[in-house]
């Protein structure tokens, strides 16, 4: 079957255990094209919901995919399970607007004597 080949099902893992998916993707898609996917349908009742592709880092067979590789390129022999549905974790960065408020908190209660 020529289409087994060209097509991958794909659902994705949340850090919650709930999932995204499955959804059909051709072999030629970036995992940047998964990372739209996922924010795309990123369910509401959810926090920490990422807002760029940077915010998220797609596992597959222990590997962090790279943005520039494709479905097809990122498939391992794991995952050639004809008819079968790949499962692939959803890590989401924590935005570094938390951090910079944490260290501008710590920052502000310093004083500066000065000796004239």
């Amino acid at each position: 079957m020529p289409g087994v080949q060209d097509s991958l099902e794909i659902k994705f893992r949340l850090i919650d255990g709930s999932d995204i998916g499955p959804k059909s993707f051709p072999a030629s898609a970036t995992v940047s094209t998964l990372k739209e996917s996922i924010i795309s349908q990123w369910p509401k009742d959810k926090e920490n919901a990422p807002r760029t592709v940077k915010d998220v880092k797609i596992i597959s067979a222990g590997k962090i995919l790279e943005n520039n590789k494709t479905v097809g390129e990122c498939r391992s022999a794991l995952c050639d399970v004809s008819g079968g549905i790949t499962t692939m974790h959803v890590v989401i960065s924590q935005p570094p607007q938390e951090k910079e408020k944490k260290a501008t908190k710590l920052n502000q209660n310093k004083c500066a004597c000065v000796i004239l």
